[in-house]
């Protein structure tokens, strides 16, 4: 059975609020991804800070260890969680990792991170594993909209471009977090706000996942990178107003801290990732689009 909101709130920096004292070892298990994204850039590096960047992939049995060394050098963590590089349901790792996770360190917060694309089919299997909290990136609930931002999706092997493919993204989307969260998961949505785009759309996106069960709302500012290199990243005062529309409908989450997909540690506060990774070394280099998980 997932955890209590109120435990979540007091130990998971990423839902809780105020400034987090709690910390969390992002796990980097998931290789592939299966939307292009316009604004996203997987990376395998050790310098830049952002989503979608890790120094190595693991494979889930490394996990375990590498996990019981993070508890002993920041006994602060709180919360295991997977957020790529790539979509955490594009393939099994990370729930294989988090079955891994659950009787190993029972006393974790888990905590997975998806683009929602498989998310309605594979929802059982994230209730099994005993997932806490789920993440789920939703730019858009109108298509036409949503295909200013992805190329295409790859869904069963097929390619599917345009509004197409964003009619399907949409709806596995909202499908799957009605079901995760009847199960009684806490859920945040992501969105990332790029305001020529989907700058007036924020208050109709947290309206459909409020409706669709969402506990929490999180805008987050597009970095200018890929395809989208080009666009401006959002003012604060754009950001103001996309928090204001959003705040109708939904609690914002006014804290998040552009993670990379292997951070360890307090948000804000301390880093371990590379002391933790340092010697398990690095995969060589690649870039190409993936979804913010």
């Amino acid at each position: 059975m997932a955890k209590e909101f109120s435990e979540i709130a007091n130990n998971h920096p990423c839902f809780g609020s105020g400034r987090a004292t709690a910390g969390r070892i992002h796990l980097p298990v998931c290789p592939g991804c299966n939307i292009a994204c316009r604004f996203c850039e997987r990376s395998l590096n050790t310098t830049e800070n952002r989503p979608g960047v890790t120094g190595k992939i693991l494979k889930p049995e490394e996990t375990i260890p590498l996990i019981k060394k993070a508890l002993e050098i920041s006994p602060e963590i709180r919360v295991a969680g997977i957020a790529g590089p790539g979509d955490t349901l594009a393939s099994d790792n990370a729930i294989k990792t988090f079955r891994l996770i659950g009787k190993e360190f029972p006393q974790l917060i888990k905590c997975m991170s998806t683009n929602g694309l498989l998310l309605s089919e594979r929802a059982q299997e994230i209730i099994d594993a005993g997932i806490d909290t789920l993440t789920v990136t939703v730019n858009a609930v109108d298509p036409e909209i949503e295909a200013q931002l992805n190329d295409y999706i790859i869904f069963h092997g097929k390619k599917i471009e345009g509004v197409e493919g964003a009619k399907i993204l949409i709806k596995n989307q909202l499908e799957g977090i009605k079901k995760i969260a009847e199960a009684g998961i806490t859920i945040k949505v992501n969105t990332v706000l790029v305001p020529r785009i989907n700058g007036t759309h924020i208050e109709e996106i947290a309206k459909a996942v409020s409706a669709a069960g969402a506990k929490k709302y999180n805008i987050i500012p597009l970095i200018p990178t890929a395809k989208l290199s080009e666009e401006p990243a959002p003012t604060c005062q754009e950001i103001h107003a996309a928090r204001d529309a959003a705040s109708k409908h939904i609690e914002l989450f006014l804290h998040c801290n552009h993670c990379r997909a292997d951070a360890v540690g307090v948000p804000g506060k301390t880093e371990f990732s590379n002391i933790l990774y340092a010697k398990l070394g690095s995969n060589d280099s690649i870039k190409e689009n993936f979804s913010h998980g």
